[in-house]
């Protein structure tokens, strides 16, 4: 059973919908008791750093994700801004992240021939695995996916960075350290190529 976390924020309609089109069994749930039994957890997010951190911590989340992810290894992918949240803070916002990655989140700045380029960054890109991961085939070149973001991480070991997008520079757009995963893009807005991340994430 996977956990889809339910914390005010995020496209939590669509991930569903795209986990039963795949075959995974999930649940859309803030409920602890049912976080605590998941198998895998997906932790999506849409809005402003700050808020979510909030979110998560009003609705007595932080404590039992942290306790299943970190204590009980539990593979869980963060989406978009559930990928920042793991982070340890972000420009966006004042407040700590959950400091499961030594990482933080940075806003876009563009110099030289990226001047001028749009932020958010928005729309379909390419996607370039650059280590091995369970999130991705190594072997197809061409993998895009939907983008909606002004914000990105910088993770303090490149060795937890797993794939490179190019917008102005090249910044993460996936990271994994052990258990931990996070992608920058919409895997549920991404056709075939989300369809794949999240059949391999499920394990399926």
């Amino acid at each position: 059973m996977i956990a889809i976390i339910d914390y005010g924020m995020g496209n939590l309609g669509s991930i569903a919908n795209m986990l039963k089109k795949i075959g995974a069994e999930a649940v859309v749930t803030s409920d602890i008791g049912a976080i605590k039994r998941a198998d895998r957890l997906i932790l999506p997010g849409v809005g402003a750093f700050d808020a979510g951190v909030r979110n998560l911590s009003d609705r007595g989340l932080s404590g039992v994700l942290t306790e299943k992810v970190i204590a009980g290894q539990a593979p869980i992918l963060g989406i978009c801004l559930g990928m920042q949240l793991m982070t340890k803070n972000s420009e966006e916002g004042v407040s700590s992240g959950l400091c499961w990655i030594d990482a933080e989140t940075v806003r876009f700045r563009f110099d030289g021939e990226g001047k001028g380029l749009k932020v958010p960054h928005m729309g379909w890109n390419q996607v370039r695995p650059v280590r091995e991961s369970p999130l991705f085939e190594n072997t197809v070149d061409q993998q895009r996916f939907y983008f909606v973001h002004s914000y990105h991480v910088v993770c303090s070991d490149e060795n937890d960075v797993v794939a490179k997008t190019h917008h102005g520079y090249d910044f993460a757009s996936a990271m994994q350290k052990g258990n931990i995963m996070g992608v920058q893009f919409h895997p549920e807005k991404s056709h075939r190529f989300g369809m794949k991340l999240l059949r391999r994430f499920a394990g399926l």
